[in-house]
Parts: structure tokens; C-alpha cells; sequence
């Protein structure tokens, strides 16, 4: 028997990703769409944990199932950490994830390769929905923000993510490449550790 689980957000390439990642879970993962909401949960959380829980129990509760809510971004050395939390409004409403790199692209015109590095961070929260957190993890994927965005793969800021060791921004990675050592996919396997996953075996 299946369970379902509700993954929280709108953004359907984050979904196609954790679709991907979790495939092998004996799980029926249903999107916001499915279930009828259209509503967001407004993220006020000053950390990713914080934004992550928010989504997972309000979610959680307005769809009365198990709710998977994952809050990432981009944190980059040379704007202090930011965009950080506000990193899929980075630049205000409206802009397309284009504009948005191109306007960190701008923003570190004048930063030398050497001080571009910057992370992707990823924080995964499951709550039921009696508001009760099942399980959680993180993960980080290190890199520099490249000189000018390269690649079709991925989605946001992958464009512009690149990644010494492979020579190649995220955008460029084939997808199953791309799982093994991206943030998100960091925080799946530590994910599927935990207590409450290992049950679904």
C-alpha cells in the first residue's frame, strides 16, 4: 500500500526534481495542484528550517495529510549570505528566474573569481497534520557563482551555480548527475535515514 504525502510547493520544477529523487519510496506524491490549494503560505521564517516548518504544517493541516516541505536557496559570500531565504523573490515580485540571476550576475560585476563563492542550502521538513514534525534533514552544495550563466538543465539559479570539480555549472550536469551532489539531493538521502522513512520499508 502506498502512502500519500503532499509535497509543498508550487514550484513544479522542484517537484519534478523530488519526484525523481524519492521515485523508489512506496509513496503517491501528490502536488499543491492535486489537492486544490492555491493558496501560499507566507514564509516570515528568518532561516530556511524555519520557512520549511512553516510550509510543512500549514500545508500539512489545510490538506489533513503528510506534507514533505522543503525551503532552499542560494547563500553567496560576497553579498553576505544573501539572497538566502529571499532568494526565489530575489530582485521583487514578477521577475522571471532569469532576470533574477542576472541580477546577481550585476550585483557581483565588479566581484573578482576568487571571492564568488557562494552555497545552495536545503532544509526538508515532514509534518503530519496534527502540526507534528516527522522528520527532517539538510543539505549543502558548495560552488562559485560563474561569470555569465551556462546550460538549459535544472532550473533558478542553476544557470549560474558552477562547480570546480566538474568544470561546469549546475545547469550543465545531467539530471541523475546532478542528484547525486546537489543540495537538494543531500537532504533526500539524509532524508530517507531518518527513523520515520526507514519505516516504510
Amino acid at each position: 500500500m502506498t502512502q500519500p504525502i503532499l509535497v509543498a510547493t508550487h514550484n513544479q520544477g522542484k517537484v519534478r526534481e523530488l519526484a525523481r529523487l524519492l521515485a523508489d519510496l512506496p509513496c503517491q506524491w501528490r502536488s499543491l495542484a492535486d489537492v486544490g490549494i492555491t493558496t501560499t503560505v507566507v514564509e516570515t521564517g528568518a532561516t530556511f528550517w524555519e520557512n520549511a516548518t512553516l510550509k510543512a504544517t500549514q500545508y500539512a493541516a489545510a490538506a489533513g495529510c503528510l506534507t514533505l516541505a522543503d525551503d532552499s536557496g542560494l547563500e553567496v559570500d560576497a553579498l553576505d549570505g544573501r539572497p538566502g531565504v529571499h532568494t526565489a523573490d530575489y530582485g521583487g515580485e514578477g521577475l522571471t528566474a532569469v532576470a533574477r540571476y542576472q541580477l546577481l550576475l550585476d550585483n557581483l560585476r565588479d566581484v573578482p573569481w576568487e571571492h564568488r563563492k557562494a552555497r545552495f542550502r536545503c532544509v526538508m521538513v515532514l509534518a503530519n497534520p496534527a502540526g507534528e514534525l516527522l522528520a527532517t534533514a539538510a543539505g549543502v552544495c558548495e560552488g562559485m557563482i560563474a561569470l555569465a550563466p551556462a546550460g538549459a538543465g535544472g532550473f533558478g539559479y542553476d544557470p549560474v551555480f558552477y562547480l570546480p570539480a566538474y568544470n561546469c555549472t549546475m545547469a550543465e550536469l545531467p539530471p541523475a548527475e546532478k542528484n547525486k551532489i546537489s543540495h537538494r539531493g543531500q537532504a533526500v538521502r539524509a532524508l530517507l535515514a531518518t527513523d520515520w522513512f526507514q519505516g516504510l520499508g
